[in-house]
């Protein structure tokens, strides 16, 4: 069942608008655009995208979600832009690439395609030119990519060190303090443990492993992709006597971090 015409009915008169003014906003006559709000006509692909954009809101989420059963503080959400709040699943379409016997390859992000990936994530012919390889361990229904990390911020997961990762669709599904690729326009491709605060204001907050770093947010509306941890592979050892101590350190500053949100709310 499609919800298409009840909620672009819904959206329009919450915003206070006549079906003349979104009509000529949209390019449309009035009458057809009454013909989606009574359901007597369907709309085109072209005219779904239209709806979306005038609307801030996913293609998705206007055909497959009742809006008028959701709550207020939800439907305020989806009005500012907070669509991932209700779905987790934009439309976000994964350029990728299979091997000869047509699986899911593992394609290598290497500390100098990062720059090119920041752009070209959602480019099959950049993507296509990037290393590939398998792990026949790894679930052949889900989908990977591994990412070289640098610097220290993940220590003890050693600079230059590769992590797989699992493409995660439904952002809702980010558990808190476990360790994910986040890609945004602005920073690029992070590794980071997060803080899943989409319910709250629609943001993750990222942490690093090193206590030297401090945590910092991002809006999920900058966010391009997320990719949940696996495994590493690194031809380094962890330095020796790090565990004990800065693992400690790290648990401490997550414990202290949680409890100052729960005094916060």
């Amino acid at each position: 069942m499609s919800y298409f015409g009840k909620n672009i009915k819904l959206l329009r008169k919450r915003r206070g608008r006549t079906q003349d003014d979104v009509a000529f906003a949209l390019g449309l006559k009035r009458s057809t655009l009454s013909g989606y709000e009574n359901g007597v006509a369907q709309p085109g692909l072209e005219t779904l995208a239209a709806f979306s954009g005038y609307f801030n809101v996913s293609i998705d989420t206007l055909v497959k979600t009742d809006l008028s059963s959701l709550a207020e503080s939800q439907l305020s959400q989806l009005e500012r832009g907070y669509d991932v709040f209700l779905t987790g699943s934009k439309l976000r379409v994964l350029a990728t690439t299979v091997d000869r016997d047509n699986e899911e390859n593992i394609e290598l992000v290497s500390e100098k395609a990062k720059a090119g990936y920041r752009t070209g994530f959602a480019d099959p012919e950049f993507i296509k030119v990037l290393p590939t390889f398998q792990m026949p361990f790894l679930s052949k229904q889900k989908k990977y990519r591994s990412f070289q990390i640098s610097g220290d911020s993940m220590l003890p997961i050693p600079d230059g060190s590769w992590v797989t990762c699992e493409f995660l669709q439904n952002w809702n599904l980010i558990r808190n303090r476990h360790a994910y690729v986040i890609h945004t326009l602005n920073d690029g491709v992070v590794f980071k443990v997060v803080e899943n605060r989409i319910r709250k204001d629609g943001t993750l907050m990222l942490h690093s492993l090193n206590p030297a770093y401090e945590p910092y947010k991002v809006h999920v509306n900058d966010v391009r992709e997320v990719w949940k941890f696996i495994n590493y592979i690194s031809s380094e050892m962890p330095e020796e006597g790090f565990s004990n101590t800065v693992l400690a350190q790290q648990v401490n500053r997550l414990r202290e971090d949680v409890e100052k949100l729960k005094r916060g709310r």
